[in-house]
């Protein structure tokens, strides 16, 4: 499965769709949070940590660049949006990618060099004037690749689009 495009209509159904993707997560996982300011982001963080565990209330890392939350795995939720260089964002340290964690990478795009081989990238896009929300879930390596397709059942009822290995529809 190359890509899983979802829809959903709510921050609600946001954090549901994060919820059911933190079942398939483990320790030294590293998910890629991409799309405009405002897309749902920190949304989808929220829905995957407190499937985790979390407790706390997850906010946005914005100015403080790194929170870190403890669940049933440990949580790291790094925001990359105020950082100008790659430099920078190497900086924030080895252990960013920590394996004892799940890392939750807002504006990864701005990071694609120093990301591993494997994650999960989730780009969130926004629809005009409503809370509908386009999830597009790109695998990155290929145990992401089984991992995706063990979710399709899952996610099934906001499928939008599944591309296959192939690039077919279905």
């Amino acid at each position: 499965m190359r890509e899983l495009q979802l829809r959903t209509r709510a921050p609600a159904e946001t954090r549901a769709v994060a919820a059911m993707v933190a079942h398939a997560l483990r320790a030294g996982d590293v998910l890629g949070l991409t799309g405009e300011l405002g897309a749902g982001k920190t949304c989808f963080v929220q829905g995957a940590a407190a499937a985790l565990g979390v407790r706390e209330r997850v906010t946005s890392p914005t100015f403080v660049l790194r929170r870190e939350y403890a669940g049933r795995l440990p949580v790291v939720h790094v925001d990359l949006y105020r950082l100008d260089t790659l430099s920078d964002v190497a900086d924030l340290g080895e252990d960013l990618f920590d394996p004892g964690h799940v890392t939750f990478l807002e504006w990864a795009d701005a990071a694609r060099p120093l990301l591993p081989p494997a994650y999960l990238e989730v780009e969130l896009r926004t629809a005009a004037d409503t809370d509908e929300r386009r999830l597009t879930l790109r695998p990155r390596g290929a145990d992401w690749t089984r991992r995706l397709a063990g979710l399709f059942g899952e996610l099934r009822q906001w499928v939008v689009v599944s591309a296959g290995p192939a690039g077919a529809a279905g």
